[in-house]
């Protein structure tokens, strides 16, 4: 990849922009910066690039233009661009370009789905470090994938968004995988089969395809994308057949990769072995699993792997129990799909739900569900959604709505969870929806969760202090 005094365009001047400009200085390219944000632009003053606020063409002479994945392709810019014939990539595609650079590139194996990535990215990265590989998670996971390459990371364990992935062109990772999919981000994709498409792209080039057998998206994806000669693995919650992995009693076991998979299949780890729980994310092991052993890995790792990988914040982490109720913080079940899972994992709950739906509908999350309610608490700007569609499919699930007040609102929404929850049930947050409309991020609204448990558990060790 020849820069050597090329002028680029970097479109955005947030994560992607910062990761991207110092590589392509380092690259002798001339860099342009645009960002409607001139605050945020400013930050990159000290970058050696030409910083211009707002533009809506590319300046003469750019020969390549490196996009934020947040910028839509209907973006004026890269309408622009792409009309003039300028090559249009994001970060994720000039991160391959570089690593085939060294003389001995990294291994890409790749996530991607609607829900699940960040757990299944996290749990393949403690099974290749637990086989002594120079791996490390990286891509929409926080740590840019441009980065990795240049720390000289030997194995990458990366999450992609849709969004990434329609920008990047020529990727061909060792292994990839798109876990699920579901109704999300549609307004950025403008229908289910161009978001399809875009996760398709991660098998385009693959040399082992992995697919979730029980999720016909998924499926579906790995059939019409998968390239002429690749590997295809599946993945399933049961038992699975030869060419799958899948689960055996309370073993997770691989008949893709042994010796003789036709009549014999290979442990890999228990049940108890992975954590979180809930078949969600016994799904995710799988899937990373299967991964690990398309690169080598050996069954030995697998299982230490998943004993040692640690949950990430606001995934399913049980807070407290009070009282015989236990208190949930799913806050990054950021749509349906992702809240199914986790409602799907517990018996009795008290569901606090809300917030920006993006347009997804949540009759089916319902239908499914209604039998585990006890209660539901909502809150946030979709709230009315998510109440008329217990209404039509759980009538008798008693509803509070929350509506703005005086309270901060997910103090409200624990403590009217509370007064509905028996000794047995869980008070799960697990939104369904982003975060946006109330708090800066599923992490805020999480820690918020957490913070009116944590009082309301204080409060009801005082009351018991006091009755003594």
């Amino acid at each position: 990849m020849q820069l050597e005094g090329t002028h680029v365009l970097v479109a955005g001047a947030g994560v992607t922009g910062k990761s991207v400009v110092p590589v392509l200085r380092e690259l002798g390219a001339r860099v342009t910066v645009t960002d409607g944000n001139a605050d945020r632009l400013a930050e990159l003053k000290d970058l050696d690039a030409e910083l211009v606020p707002g533009l809506t063409e590319p300046p003469a002479g750019t020969a390549l233009v490196v996009t934020s994945p947040g910028w839509r392709p209907a973006s004026p810019l890269l309408v622009a661009a792409a009309e003039a014939g300028v090559e249009v990539i994001g970060d994720v595609e000039l991160a391959w370009r570089i690593g085939q650079l060294r003389e001995h590139p990294p291994a890409w194996l790749v996530i991607t789905g609607t829900n699940g990535k960040t757990t299944t990215v996290g749990m393949l990265e403690s099974i290749l470090r637990a086989a002594g590989a120079d791996a490390v998670a990286c891509g929409n996971v926080g740590y840019p994938v441009l980065d990795a390459v240049r720390g000289g990371h030997q194995v990458l364990a990366v999450e992609l968004s849709s969004f990434q992935l329609h920008w990047s062109s020529t990727i061909a990772p060792d292994a990839s995988v798109v876990l699920n999919l579901a109704e999300d981000h549609l307004d950025w994709h403008g229908s289910m089969a161009e978001y399809a498409a875009a996760k398709g792209r991660v098998h385009e080039r693959s040399r082992a395809v992995v697919h979730n057998v029980d999720d016909p998206w998924s499926a579906r994806i790995a059939e019409d994308h998968a390239p002429d000669g690749a590997r295809r693995i599946g993945f399933v919650l049961d038992t699975p057949r030869a060419g799958e992995l899948g689960l055996v009693e309370d073993l997770l076991v691989d008949r893709a990769f042994g010796a003789d998979p036709e009549t014999s299949a290979e442990e890999l780890a228990e049940i108890a072995d992975v954590r979180p729980a809930g078949p969600h994310n016994l799904a995710n092991a799988l899937a990373a699993a299967a991964l690990a052993r398309a690169h080598g890995v050996t069954p030995a790792a697998v299982r230490k792997g998943l004993r040692a990988y640690e949950p990430a914040p606001h995934r399913a982490v049980e807070v407290a129990e009070i009282g015989g109720v236990r208190y949930v913080n799913d806050s990054k079940a950021t749509n349906p799909h992702a809240a199914l899972g986790s409602l799907l994992a517990h018996e009795s709950v008290v569901w606090i739900a809300g917030g920006q739906l993006k347009g997804a509908s949540v009759d089916e999350l319902v239908a499914a569900v209604g039998g585990r309610l006890r209660a539901a608490v909502l809150l946030g700007l979709d709230s009315p959604v998510i109440e008329a569609a217990l209404a039509r499919h759980a009538p008798d699930v008693p509803v509070n709505r929350l509506l703005p007040g005086d309270d901060e609102p997910m103090t409200a929404a624990v403590n009217a969870a509370s007064a509905l929850a028996r000794p047995g049930d869980v008070v799960l947050l697990a939104p369904a929806a982003a975060s946006l409309d109330m708090f800066r991020s599923y992490g805020e609204r999480g820690d918020a969760f957490e913070a009116a448990v944590r009082a309301l558990d204080d409060g009801a060790a005082g009351a018991a202090d006091d009755g003594r």
